[in-house]
């Protein structure tokens, strides 16, 4: 059985768009991988300051993530834990960081994103990618799955491990991504890369109103109700497709009625009417769920010691390799 690896950063309630890039591939995988998936809540202190904000946010996650579809009771190999929980990876963070060139961080492509929209520049922004290649490389995984946007991220992950086995030894194995076939950086509301940080996300937890509001307000172009219209230059349906998938009839359905015309043509507010009456249907599982666990704290709590209790195990391993290694 291949070990899995990856988490999200608690920046708040998690979106269509943290589902669509990640979380579904964790939810299919599920029943035949060992996964490890861990809230990264030292990477929030980059753009956090609150305190109460920070833990409410990681509990949340970890609702999600279980509302979601993750079930460490129905699959027992997989562990859901805080990053906190595992404080190694902080240390194995400072080895990495000590072959790793000033250089390659310097092309982060999440840091230079975040500067370019007028985040704070702080050295723990900056080298937030050595501490998620610490957080992969900790329990020793065979494969991690990413959406488009952290491609870059395991592959600097892959180049440290490469580098650090080259001057110390094979300590790390050298972990694969996957990248599914469907997954898409979906857009926000703006038509920029959904973000909780930007603003322009969409909740599929929210009330039926509110969210049917939220979808009204993707922009979208002036092109006539007569007019036909390019699917794939359109904010909602790319949305939509990244939800139900490219080759789903509602998909393809969706895509003809964007391309008729005159009588038969489609307006831009039918296709987010389309789009609100799929994210109910998705997601009316998921929806449920989550009102159970949020009454149900001392099952979530089970679940955050067990999984803690499963990573601190592969850790233990991995940093006392990495120590000897290095001399320490």
């Amino acid at each position: 059985m291949k070990r899995v690896l990856s988490g999200l950063q608690p920046s708040g309630q998690l979106h269509i768009g943290n589902y669509a890039g990640a979380i579904r591939q964790f939810v299919d995988m599920q029943a035949d991988h060992e996964m490890f998936v861990f809230v990264a809540s030292y990477h929030a202190l980059t753009s956090t300051r609150d305190p109460d904000v920070l833990r409410a946010n990681t509990r949340q996650v970890v609702i999600d993530y279980l509302a979601f579809g993750l079930d460490p009771s129905a699959h027992p190999n997989t562990h859901i834990y805080l990053q906190q929980d595992v404080p190694q990876v902080t240390e194995l963070a400072w080895l990495l960081s000590c072959i790793c060139p000033k250089s390659q961080m310097d092309k982060a492509t999440t840091y230079k994103d975040k500067i370019a929209r007028g985040l704070s520049a702080s050295v723990g922004l900056y080298t937030y990618p050595i501490l998620q290649a610490a957080d992969i490389l900790s329990v020793n995984p065979d494969l991690v799955p990413v959406g488009k946007d952290q491609v870059q991220h395991i592959e600097i992950t892959r180049d440290l491990a490469q580098k650090f086995n080259h001057a110390y030894g094979d300590v790390f194995k050298i972990p694969a991504y996957k990248l599914q076939d469907d997954a898409e950086v979906l857009p926000g509301i703006d038509g920029q890369k959904m973000s909780k940080s930007y603003g322009n996300d969409i909740d599929p937890f929210m009330d039926e109103k509110p969210l049917r509001k939220r979808i009204m307000k993707i922009k979208t172009d002036s092109t006539p109700v007569e007019d036909p219209k390019d699917p794939d230059n359109c904010t909602v349906f790319q949305i939509f497709r990244g939800l139900a998938g490219r080759n789903d009839p509602r998909t393809l359905d969706l895509a003809n009625r964007y391309r008729a015309s005159g009588s038969q043509g489609m307006g831009y507010g039918n296709a987010k009417q389309a789009l609100y009456e799929l994210i109910l249907d998705h997601f009316a599982d998921a929806r449920k769920r989550r009102t159970e666990l949020i009454n149900d704290p001392g099952y979530v709590d089970k679940v955050l010691k067990d999984g803690a209790a499963a990573a601190q195990e592969k850790v233990a391993d991995v940093i006392t390799r990495a120590r000897q290694a290095v001399g320490l």
